[in-house]
């Protein structure tokens, strides 16, 4: 698997990061464990997800990800082999919605006891919450690196402009920086209006910001659920735009013309758009996983990327 650098941090972490938001719900046990060991041993290392996954699947309440992720490394005593990321922010069963340094220090230590471990590599905040001061939320989340339960910070679902806000507080104050920001990203462009604050996309200001900032970008929902190759999972509406049709050619075209699929395509044409990107994968089967893995060493020469870009 090749590394890529996390922000200015000195951390490489695997090109791919595995997301295991549905690991121990929609996926059981066994599943989860398969996939997470194929991960592995395909060299990865980079593991995302959440204190709220999967509190929406039906029978669940949250946390149930990071119990097994804990459960995974205890049994296979490889927790040295992990680069651990968990987030908080979002409301599920027993707790509400929020980044106040309260809110933060709690949720911190019902991860590391679910995950059984004693420091979380990388702390995201998941949502901005506007209600807090960002102050108090960057306090708090340098006191955990302090104390030692948190060795980074990264911010999901979070504008440029605010971003730049964190970055000034950090600096006056001289605490921990957010080192990378995870929100959306696909090949097809989202439609102009469509964005929220609670779901935005990285578009060409955050691209813009990060080329001034050490800031990586992680990508989620890179491959749209399938959507690419699956007939049965349409395009989700915000992505059917003026060009979308053309798009959608173009990447087929080359795909086809390099004789691999159109998600490996997009998920190269991602790490080769901007060094600063790490998709998220995710995965239900073994097949699944291999086919996103494999991404890594397809190669798009200039004018192939050209080809996909001015579409």
């Amino acid at each position: 698997m090749k590394t890529i650098a996390l922000g200015d941090t000195g951390i490489q972490v695997s090109a791919l990061c595995l997301g295991t938001m549905y690991f121990g719900t929609k996926e059981n046990e066994a599943v989860s464990f398969r996939l997470l060991d194929q991960y592995l041993d395909a060299g990865g290392t980079f593991l995302d997800t959440a204190n709220s996954y999967a509190c929406w699947v039906n029978g669940f309440r949250g946390g149930e990800s990071e119990t097994l992720l804990g459960r995974w490394m205890h049994l296979r005593k490889n927790r040295d082999r992990v680069f651990l990321a968990t987030k908080m922010g979002f409301a599920y069963p027993g707790s509400e919605a929020g980044a106040s340094a309260k809110q933060i220090i709690m949720e911190c230590e019902k991860s590391l006891q679910r995950m059984g471990v004693e420091t979380i590599d990388l702390y995201y905040i998941h949502l901005d919450d506007r209600a807090t001061p960002l102050e108090e939320t960057l306090g708090a989340l340098d006191r955990l690196i302090r104390e030692g339960k948190i060795r980074q910070i990264g911010a999901s679902h979070f504008l440029a402009w605010r971003l730049e806000e964190a970055y000034g507080l950090s600096q006056h104050h001289g605490w921990a920086k957010f080192c990378c920001v995870q929100q959306c990203h696909t090949y097809l462009r989202p439609r102009p209006g469509t964005a929220n604050l609670s779901d935005p996309y990285i578009n060409d200001d955050l691209l813009d910001y990060a080329r001034s900032r050490p800031i990586s970008l992680l990508a989620y929902n890179a491959l749209l659920s399938g959507a690419y190759t699956r007939p049965e999972r349409a395009i989700p509406g915000q992505y059917l735009g003026p060009d979308s049709d053309e798009r959608l050619f173009r990447l087929r075209r080359v795909a086809a013309e390099k004789n691999v699929t159109p998600n490996q395509i997009v998920l190269s044409w991602m790490l080769h758009q901007n060094p600063k990107i790490i998709p998220l994968i995710g995965a239900s089967t073994g097949e699944q996983l291999a086919e996103n893995l494999q991404a890594v060493e397809v190669s798009l020469n200039q004018e192939e990327m050209d080809r996909l870009e001015w579409a």
